[in-house]
């Protein structure tokens, strides 16, 4: 069949096998989690999530094609991307809102009958007798960490508008280490804390949203050691690099949710609300 001139600003996707690969690897990989929560084998669990890291890296790369072709990322489409990412992150905001929701309840509503009687019941608000982080310990040392992150990946992204290649590499390898030690650091606070995720709501609460930050941050760690070996191939100019500015939008993402997570869960959270027993 003789291929049709196109004549508009949109690109029609070729039939890929991605959305099925990814469909059915999802599926063994929820499967094989309940094998492995009933300790029947964590094999399933294992095969189900190499097949997900597959079908990302391969449906991405025929994206990165796409976008290096010339074609098929026509201005309308870049703009239609720009508003996917944006909903995207809007959605992963109100991810956020729900843990933070869980968090403030917990806090605020201690003393109502019912919630009394729920976080009393399991162990109290914090649990009494439990040692807290002191925010400016490790916690803190973290906010700088990201919000230095902040500075080096919009230091790179200026340095890509202005052709500064070098400025590009090392803004990226600073914000890239950067994250890995957050990830670092976090992992050393874990191991040193006074509580666990099960048996009282406010270790539940509490490992639920740093420890979901936390795996944000591991996303937005590779999304830019992506981005920075696309830039060593010279994928990105001042005027196309969208899959560098979609990384820029993530990493701040991450860095304003983990300042409110420092300002509410570790500084305010802090202070604690003991439960008499």
């Amino acid at each position: 069949m003789a291929a049709i001139a196109k004549n508009h600003d949109y690109h029609m996707v070729e039939p890929s096998p991605w959305p099925f690969v990814g469909s059915v690897s999802v599926f063994i990989l929820a499967l094989g989690g309940i094998f492995w929560m009933h300790h029947w084998t964590p094999w399933v669990f294992f095969v189900g999530l190499v097949g997900v890291l597959y079908t990302m890296y391969a449906w991405w790369s025929d994206v990165i094609k796409e976008a290096n072709n010339g074609v098929d990322h026509t201005p309308v489409v870049q703009m239609h991307h720009r508003y996917g990412m944006m909903l995207f992150i809007a959605s992963e905001i109100m991810f956020f809102v729900a843990w933070f929701w869980a968090y403030f309840d917990g806090f605020f509503r201690h003393d109502d009958i019912v919630q009394y009687a729920r976080v009393a019941a399991t162990g109290g608000w914090p649990p009494m007798g439990v040692e807290l982080f002191n925010p400016f310990h490790l916690p803190l040392f973290n906010t700088l960490l990201l919000l230095t992150s902040g500075t080096t990946v919009t230091w790179a992204h200026h340095a890509l508008l202005e052709g500064d290649r070098k400025g590009l590499r090392w803004g990226l390898v600073l914000t890239i280490g950067l994250g890995l030690l957050f990830s670092c650091v976090q992992a050393l606070e874990y191991s040193e804390a006074g509580f666990s995720f099960s048996g009282d709501m406010y270790g539940a609460t509490f490992f639920m949203a740093t420890g979901f930050h936390g795996f944000h941050v591991i996303i937005g760690t590779i999304f830019l050691a992506i981005c920075l070996i696309r830039a060593e191939r010279g994928e990105f100019t001042p005027e196309r690099h969208l899959g560098f500015e979609f990384a820029a939008w993530y990493w701040h993402f991450v860095d304003v949710v983990w300042l409110f997570l420092f300002a509410s869960v570790y500084v305010w959270g802090s202070w604690g609300i003991a439960l008499p027993h």
